[in-house]
């Protein structure tokens, strides 16, 4: 008799926190809601930390007041089913080739809006050789059990912009 140490089957839960990443891989979500749109810069604390600055498209950005106001990326923030983890978490895409695709897509009549099919962003490599590719699925109806979940999640994207917790239930 063979000794099994893990089932075939098994993987390491995904984390439980509030946000998703593109691991190595397949990346498969849904998108619930329009994104918010902006500009994110990261400024270092007093103790070695990073902290976000998130800017409106239709602010003035205050240039003078950051660290690297040449470091600024476009970013979209959305809430997402993640099938991975099963649940609702705040995607943030700052990759212009995913953003061009979801841009393009939801432009094409045949697609439409991702609010209405998964999407999959198959990542592979690191660092500078990190590459993305995006499949839509067919579009399909929200199934039962995500749209229930999705409308008994609290999220305030617009906090991002303020730098609080958008998952805060005030």
């Amino acid at each position: 008799m063979e000794d099994v140490f893990l089932p075939d089957e098994y993987e390491v839960p995904a984390g439980e926190g509030g946000y998703m990443k593109f691991e190595i891989g397949e990346n498969k979500f849904r998108v619930l809601a329009s994104p918010i749109l902006g500009w994110e810069f990261w400024q270092e604390e007093k103790d070695g930390s990073k902290k976000p600055l998130r800017f409106r498209m239709t602010e003035k950005i205050p240039v003078d007041d950051l660290q690297d106001p040449e470091g600024g990326k476009h970013f979209w923030a959305m809430p997402v089913w993640n099938y991975k983890s099963k649940s609702v978490q705040i995607l943030e895409i700052t990759q212009k080739g995913i953003q061009r695709t979801l841009r393009a897509l939801a432009k094409e009549k045949e697609w439409g809006s991702p609010i209405n099919y998964d999407i999959s962003v198959v990542r592979s490599g690191e660092g500078l050789g990190t590459e993305y590719e995006v499949i839509p699925s067919p579009p399909k109806i929200l199934p039962k059990e995500i749209k229930e979940k999705w409308e008994e999640t609290v999220i305030n994207l617009e906090a991002l912009f303020d730098g609080d917790d958008p998952f805060a239930t005030k």
